[in-house]
């Protein structure tokens, strides 16, 4: 599998899978966007100090990667789509994309409501068919983060019905991102730092 191609200590502390071989399509054909996104999964940590903050429009472990490809020049994207059938259009609207560069879609799914996951399938499938995207990427969590949040107690911030890599994974298996190439990410429990401790 062409998750081999991807450093080992990113496959050591997150948990990855991919479809339609998206490492291989991203490494060859866009190094660029391959190295931003080794860079800022190689940089984040999951802090303490971001789980147990309330949380408001977007977490902060949001803010934090969507911030670090900002500054590598990604940009949060709409994409005004239709289709013509004869000399009618009809609108086909898509949801904005957190993070786009150079045709590869990234979305972070850290806490929203698992069908978020749809949303974004569906974004990737019809941005893939129309020629905008070559491969679409989500970031989520794993979903043993749970016994974590537990511990800290903000279980009850996160639940089964919110976006982490079991509610993800066997809507891509049934075919939900359709054609599109799409690599995943789970943020794992190995990402932990307690940043809250006083030396």
């Amino acid at each position: 599998m062409s998750v081999d191609l991807l450093p080992q200590h990113i496959r050591d502390r997150y948990e990855v899978h991919e479809w339609r071989h998206a490492c291989a399509i991203l490494k060859e054909d866009f190094p660029n966007e391959w190295n931003d996104i080794v860079s800022v999964l190689e940089n984040f940590t999951l802090n303490k100090s971001d789980i147990i903050q309330a949380g408001g429009r977007k977490s902060p472990i949001s803010n934090k990667i969507d911030n670090y490809l900002y500054n590598l020049g990604w940009v949060e994207k709409s994409f005004d789509t239709k289709i013509l059938i004869d000399d009618s259009a009809y609108e086909t609207p898509t949801h904005k994309i957190d993070c786009l560069k150079n045709r590869i879609a990234l979305e972070i799914e850290w806490n929203n409501k698992d069908p978020f996951f749809d949303r974004d399938l569906n974004n990737f499938r019809l941005l893939f068919e129309l020629g905008a995207i070559s491969v679409g990427v989500i970031i989520t969590r794993c979903s043993e983060l749970q016994f974590l949040f537990n511990s800290l107690g903000k279980g009850a911030s996160y639940g089964t019905s919110t976006t982490h890599m079991s509610k993800l994974v066997p809507r891509i298996e049934g075919g939900g991102g359709g054609g599109c190439p799409i690599l995943v990410f789970g943020i794992s429990d190995r990402l932990y730092l307690d940043d809250t401790e006083v030396l």
